[in-house]
C-alpha cells in the first residue's frame, strides 16, 4: 500500500484557522494524507480566544503546540517572535517529517514558519500571496511567496503579482480564496449559538448593529491608540449598539485595547458589547446581519466581499489590496469614519463580489 502524503500546516492566528478550515477538514477525511497541525503564535493565548480549542472542537487533532509569542507589543518584540518562531518551530516541522508545509497569509508568525521549512529543504505550500497592502504585511507576504514552492492566490491579480516575481506559472494555481466556503457552510441563524460571552451591555440582535474590528498598523504602531478612539467616538455619535473583536497580537495592540478600556469606563451608557474571538460559524453570520462594518480586518474584504456587507475600511492597514464597490475607504478620523458609516448604514447590503470568490476553491 502507498504511504499516505504528509501535509503540516501552521496555524498562527485566529484568523488563519478561519480562512483553512475547510481546506484541513478536506485533507484529514482524505484517506491519501496525513494531515498534522501545528498551532502556536496567538493561536494558543486566551486572551485572543485561544483559538486551538476551537481546532479541537472541530474534530481535528493538533499534532504539536508550540509558544513563541513575546509580550509588549512593539516592533521589538514581534521581531524577537520572528527568531523565536525560526527556533522553535525548526524543531516542531522537523517532527512531522513532512512532504509538504502549509502556511496563509502574511502574519510575521507565518514568516518564521516558512524560514524554518525551506532552510531544511522541505515543500512549501503558500496560500493567499500575490497580494499587495500598505503595511509591514505586504514585505512579509512576499517574502513568504519567494521562499515557498507552490502558491495558491485568491485572486487573478495577485496571480500575475506572483509570476511577475518570477515564481513559474506552472506552480501558481488561483483558486480562491477558501474561506468563501466557510461564507456558504454558515448557517445564517447565529442566535442559535450562545452569544453571552466577552464584556458590556448585551446586544439586541433584533435591531441593527455594528460590527468593529481594527488592528494596529505595525509602521504607525503609536498612533493606534489615538486612531482607536477616532473610531470609538464616530460610533458614539452613530449611536447604534455596537459589537467590537479585540486587535490581534501586532505592535501597537495594547493601544487599541488601552483605548477600548477607557471609552467603555467613560461611557458606561453607549450600548458596547466586546469579545475576544468568534468561530467561524457565528462571525460569518454576524458579518452578514451587520448594519455596518467599520474598521481594517481582511475579513472586512474578502468575507464581507461575498456577501456584499457594507464597509467602511479605516486607515492605511489594507491599502492596495483589492476591494469590492462595497467598501468606503476613510483616514482614521472621527469625522469622516462616521460620514462614510451613516452613508453605507442608508445604503444597505450591496451586490455580492466575485474577486476573491471561487465556488468550491477548498
Amino acid at each position: 500500500m502507498k504511504n499516505k502524503i504528509n501535509i503540516t500546516c501552521i496555524l498562527v492566528d485566529r484568523a488563519n484557522y478561519g480562512r483553512l478550515k475547510p481546506v484541513l477538514q478536506l485533507i484529514n477525511k482524505d484517506s491519501c494524507f496525513d494531515l498534522k497541525i501545528i498551532c502556536t503564535g496567538s493561536m494558543l493565548l486566551e486572551r485572543y480566544g485561544n483559538t486551538s480549542k476551537v481546532v479541537k472542537n472541530d474534530g481535528l487533532k493538533i499534532f504539536d503546540e508550540v509558544y513563541i509569542e513575546l509580550e509588549g507589543s512593539n516592533p521589538t518584540t514581534m521581531a524577537k517572535t520572528i527568531g523565536l518562531a525560526i527556533f522553535e518551530l525548526t524543531n516542531a516541522i522537523n517532527r512531522t517529517t513532512p512532504d509538504f508545509v502549509i502556511v496563509i497569509g502574511d502574519r510575521s508568525e507565518a514568516l518564521g514558519a516558512a524560514i524554518a521549512t525551506v532552510y531544511q529543504n522541505y515543500c512549501l505550500i503558500h496560500i493567499q500571496g500575490g497580494e499587495i497592502t500598505g503595511s509591514i504585511d505586504e514585505s512579509a507576504r512576499h517574502a513568504i511567496t519567494k521562499l515557498a514552492h507552490y502558491h495558491f492566490p485568491s485572486t487573478d491579480n495577485a496571480a500575475k503579482n506572483i509570476i511577475r516575481m518570477g515564481e513559474h506559472p506552472s506552480r501558481v494555481f488561483n483558486f480562491g480564496c477558501p474561506s468563501a466556503d466557510v461564507v456558504d457552510a454558515s448557517n445564517d441563524d447565529f442566535k442559535s449559538y450562545s452569544l453571552d460571552l466577552g464584556v458590556g451591555k448585551l446586544i439586541d440582535w433584533d435591531n441593527p448593529f455594528l460590527l468593529v474590528l481594527f488592528h494596529p498598523v505595525t509602521s504607525e504602531f503609536e498612533d493606534a491608540e489615538t486612531q482607536m478612539n477616532e473610531l470609538l467616538y464616530s460610533i458614539k455619535e452613530i449611536d447604534i449598539q455596537t459589537v467590537i473583536i479585540w486587535p490581534n497580537i501586532d505592535a501597537g495592540s495594547d493601544g487599541v485595547s488601552q483605548s477600548i478600556r477607557k471609552f467603555r469606563e467613560e461611557n458606561i451608557g453607549f450600548n458596547l458589547h466586546a469579545y475576544k474571538n468568534f468561530e467561524p460559524e457565528i462571525y460569518i453570520p454576524l458579518l452578514k446581519r451587520t448594519a455596518c462594518a467599520i474598521g481594517n480586518s481582511s475579513s472586512f474584504i474578502r468575507g464581507a466581499s461575498f456577501i456584499g456587507t457594507p464597509v467602511v475600511l479605516v486607515g492605511t492597514r489594507q491599502d492596495g489590496r483589492e476591494i469590492s464597490d462595497a467598501v468606503i475607504r476613510v483616514n482614521p478620523l472621527k469625522s469622516e469614519i462616521t460620514k462614510a458609516a451613516r452613508y453605507q448604514i442608508e445604503h444597505g447590503h450591496y451586490s455580492p463580489s466575485q474577486i476573491y470568490r471561487k465556488k468550491g476553491s477548498s
